[in-house]
């Protein structure tokens, strides 16, 4: 929950993780992250509430995420907005969680303006977007399999390294040598904008298998550092082709694997060498939070919109 005033005043964000209901399954369980929700989200927003030393009656709109996502814990969210705006007799805004990631660089940055080139990375999506202007987007190029998070989150459970993998991967990854193994560098030269990363992580498997049980720590941060410089690779090399392709004269990041300091300093370099801007947020909002839904729901209560109360939950909402 967050409580946002105007279009930059962050009053409070409070984030309620479950990695620890998760972990021991070695990803997120549908049922498992509904329960959670349902269990935690009056608290949540009392916490909210409290750091914004504001009442609930001072709330005038609420933004919820109503896809894409999981459907059960989608519910919970919607259910619970719905019945707060009702009760105030405020209106509820639906929010694209995709979308909710381009404007969380607008908290911090927010005198971004379009035309520029998005890349959304997270668990569940991998995405390349043309932004033209705020509210009109063209997904330019998306994964065909796998999602670059869902990627490392594969690998580290095939590597026993537990969950969320990402992080685990990349504290690895810094004790090893990126170049120690030649991973391959999918639909790299493919001349559309999309991604692949199941053949990537194909590719680990077989290399787990041929350095079991020689496995040494040493070459297990091999390993990961090698994945993660292939996957930088395909990203970076993507991304910045898409701009030129479509004169884009910046570049910015979204989603939880932009918190990725090794991906991070990668594109830095790369939009250095071409003149092109380069923004993405600070890590924690990166990752899943209310604060960006909140200025998601600002922006569209800006153009004038009315949302009615009869907006349904959509897993699979595109961009």
């Amino acid at each position: 929950m967050a409580v946002l005033e105007g279009t930059g005043t962050l009053r409070s964000s409070i984030i309620s993780s479950q990695l620890t209901q998760h972990a021991p399954y070695g990803g997120v369980v549908p049922e498992l992250a509904s329960r959670a929700h349902l269990e935690n989200v009056g608290a949540v927003l009392d916490g909210a509430l409290n750091e914004a030393g504001i009442a609930l009656a001072d709330l005038d709109r609420i933004g919820v995420t109503n896809g894409p996502g999981l459907a059960g814990a989608l519910l919970v969210g919607v259910c619970y907005a719905k019945g707060l705006g009702l009760g105030l007799g405020v209106p509820v805004y639906p929010v694209n969680h995709l979308e909710a990631h381009l404007f969380a660089n607008l908290l911090e940055h927010p005198d971004l303006a379009p035309p520029f080139m998005a890349l959304i990375i997270s668990g569940g999506h991998t995405l390349l977007v043309s932004v033209e202007k705020w509210g009109t987007y063209r997904v330019v190029g998306r994964t065909r399999d796998d999602a670059a998070g869902e990627a490392f989150d594969k690998v580290a459970k095939l590597l026993g390294l537990g969950y969320p993998g990402g992080p685990l991967v990349e504290q690895l990854a810094r004790e090893g040598d990126p170049r120690a193994i030649a991973f391959p560098r999918p639909m790299r030269n493919d001349p559309s904008s999309d991604f692949s990363f199941s053949g990537l992580k194909t590719a680990i498997m077989h290399q787990v298998k041929h350095d079991w049980p020689q496995l040494t720590s040493k070459r297990l941060a091999e390993v990961c550092a090698s994945f993660q410089e292939a996957v930088t690779d395909t990203l970076a090399a993507k991304t910045f082709a898409a701009a030129e392709e479509w004169g884009a004269s910046a570049v910015i990041l979204a989603g939880g694997v932009s918190r990725n300091e090794h991906i991070r300093r990668r594109f830095e370099r790369e939009a250095a060498s071409r003149g092109l801007a380069l923004v993405f947020p600070s890590p924690q909002l990166c990752t899943d939070n209310a604060a960006m839904v909140a200025r998601t729901a600002v922006f569209h209560a800006a153009r004038g919109a009315l949302p009615s109360l009869d907006f349904a939950v959509v897993p699979s909402l595109g961009l």
